[in-house]
């Protein structure tokens, strides 16, 4: 298994710490509004990344935060707190908006046959671990106190933006954060903020340095530290996370426990763009997967759509290109309902069992070697059209599919149910009876009825036409 690091800006062997066993972590939705469909998309190829991991011998340990507490509008420490902003805009409290809305993403995650962590863990049920990790940071140096909170000192940290590149040096205030006054350098980042003395916050929490509410970037390192021990192999989220957030995280988390590296692989997802823009609620093109659903199109196409595309670069959504993998789903589940129903798996020759091999193969090659979706699912179509006996393609594709998660063998026994198939030598049977009537050859036809129905099948003469059905 090969992944690219973003530490490193290279393609690498995946070699865990321990031997056959992934701790993978993966930042969650902060839960101040709806999850929209580019969220989505991160967390479905999460899903592909975890499935392939687990395909190539690995067992996986999947562990993903919620964030309900200390995610500022602004990523520089300054700015209201994401969630106490969202509990005005919808009139609520802040615990019923995170509660809200943290529904409203799993039930987003069902949809798209997304597979859920082994451990999802809440901010706001981790204050201690987050309090102690700051305690820890402070007793090694690396704090201040100024008069809005506990802030780290990056000066302090060698290593600091070896992840994003950055170069703390030569960085000026403005470049890239909003300077708080009494920082002493543009790139600290805070801990522990503390509670403004004319305004209630709905989440605050007693400290030793008084009352306040974490920052966002230290409940990643406590959370995953707690659930996957002082490191750990994957860390994934999205490219916009690299230059504070997680580069953050890697500076308390090393600072902490004086372990290098915090994690050993970084994967991150780039961006969903809409008609070629920026998602917003301003634009008008802010989409959930309701919204997708409500205009006739099924998650499941949303999520073909997603696997043309690698994870690293930028994915376009548009209603065409929606519709679009939408008659594509729908062909692809009649398809293999023909296939299922041809017939019966068969004793493949020579040729066709390496070629079902080299099929298999190079499928999951291709997604072992950095999650090359797009071209394991020209391989996927390849096996659809291919002469492979029907029932040995069936299982290939639903084989491919335990790593794809496209709902594929639900779907096809739906259709199967919808609409009932009639085999191949049965419908053969049926248009020779429709020639034999044709012919006014009443003998034949009556042969031929009989011959249908040593198969499980009737067949009624009606003004429309022959009406065949199960027996």
């Amino acid at each position: 298994m090969k992944l690219y690091n973003t530490l490193s800006r290279s393609i690498e062997d995946v070699q865990p710490f321990v031997s056959g066993k992934i701790g993978l972590y993966a930042c969650g939705p902060t839960v101040y509004d709806y999850a929209h469909i580019g969220h989505m998309r991160k967390y479905t190829m999460d899903d592909v990344l975890i499935r392939t991991l687990k395909h190539a011998g690995f067992a996986v340990t999947h562990v993903m935060n919620i964030t309900d507490v200390g995610h500022l509008v602004s990523d520089d420490d300054v700015g209201e707190d994401k969630m106490e902003k969202g509990a005005k805009k919808y009139g609520k409290t802040v615990w019923e908006l995170a509660k809200e809305f943290e529904a409203f993403f799993w039930k987003s995650i069902d949809a798209m046959a997304v597979n859920h962590p082994d451990v999802s863990c809440k901010a706001t049920d981790h204050i201690a671990e987050q309090i102690a990790l700051v305690q820890t940071l402070e007793q090694k140096g690396f704090t201040y106190v100024i008069g809005d909170g506990v802030y780290f000192d990056t000066s302090k940290f060698p290593g600091y933006g070896e992840l994003s590149r950055l170069d703390p040096e030569h960085l000026k205030a403005g470049a890239r954060v909003e300077m708080v006054e009494g920082k002493k350098h543009p790139t600290d980042f805070a801990l522990w903020k503390f509670s403004p003395e004319k305004e209630h916050r709905q989440m605050e929490w007693e400290s030793p340095w008084g009352k306040g509410f974490p920052g966002w970037h230290i409940e990643c390192s406590a959370m995953s530290m707690k659930y996957l021990g002082e490191h750990f192999d994957i860390h994934t989220g999205g490219i916009d996370h690299i230059p504070i957030h997680h580069t953050n995280e890697i500076a308390q988390s090393e600072a902490a426990t004086g372990k290098h590296p915090f994690v050993k692989y970084w994967v991150h997802h780039n961006f969903l763009r809409v008609n070629g823009e920026k998602m917003s609620k301003s634009l008008g093109n802010f989409y959930t997967v309701d919204d997708i659903v409500s205009k006739g199109f099924s998650p499941m196409a949303l999520k073909l759509m997603f696997m043309g595309a690698h994870y690293r670069s930028e994915l376009n959504f548009t209603w065409e290109n929606i519709a679009a993998t939408q008659t594509a789903y729908e062909k692809l589940v009649a398809s293999l309902s023909t296939a299922h129903q041809e017939s019966d798996r068969t004793i493949l020759s020579d040729e066709k069992l390496q070629k079902v091999n080299e099929y298999r193969t190079k499928f999951f090659s291709l997604l072992e070697e950095d999650l090359h979706t797009p071209e394991a699912m020209s391989v996927f179509w390849e096996v659809l059209k291919s002469n492979i006996p029907g029932g040995d393609k069936y299982e290939l594709i639903m084989e491919f599919d335990t790593v794809l998660g496209l709902k594929l063998r639900e779907n096809v026994a739906a259709y199967e149910s919808k609409h009932e198939h009639i085999p191949s030598g049965v419908r053969q049977l049926v248009d020779m009876r429709q020639a034999a009537r044709d012919a006014k050859d009443f003998a034949k036809s009556d042969t031929l009825r009989d011959e249908i129905a040593r198969f499980g099948w009737s067949v009624e003469d009606t003004a429309s036409g022959q009406k065949v059905k199960k027996k």
